[in-house]
């Protein structure tokens, strides 16, 4: 019986192959009265179509991260990321598909370590509020 309990207690480290399997669950669904408290670094979440919202996460000149939060997993509410083409410095001109937040911050690691770190800080944030959690896509 202790065996069934271990796989609960394994630590997913960020940056590895796991981690990247990741995505973070909102507890409750995103709407326009409630969407504020996911604010990142100054920057707010804007819905850009029915039941979709997205914000800027990290942008370079060579690598542009932006939040993506809608329900993706059955009724779920996830903060997924996506990768951003802007043009004239600030038109965005293509978002791509979702990718796992674990993904997200994985490549992001690769680009800004201190960036990501920053951006797994604001997640620990999150759950601490209760207001979201770290689940494995299966």
């Amino acid at each position: 019986m202790a065996e069934d309990n271990q796989q609960d207690d394994i630590e997913i480290t960020p940056g590895s192959k796991e981690f990247g399997k990741m995505v973070f669950r909102l507890n409750n669904p995103v709407n326009a009265e409630n969407v504020s408290v996911l604010n990142y670094n100054g920057a707010e979440l804007e819905q850009i179509q029915d039941g979709v919202y997205a914000q800027p996460a990290f942008v370079s000149d060579d690598f542009n991260l932006f939040f993506i939060v809608t329900q993706l997993i059955g009724d779920d509410w996830i903060v997924a990321f996506s990768k951003a083409k802007i043009e004239n410095d600030n038109e965005i001109t293509d978002l791509s598909d979702p990718i796992p937040t674990g993904e997200g911050l994985n490549m992001l690691g690769q680009v800004s370590a201190d960036d990501a770190n920053n951006l797994l800080s604001y997640f620990g944030t999150l759950v601490d509020a209760k207001r979201g959690e770290w689940r494995l896509i299966e």
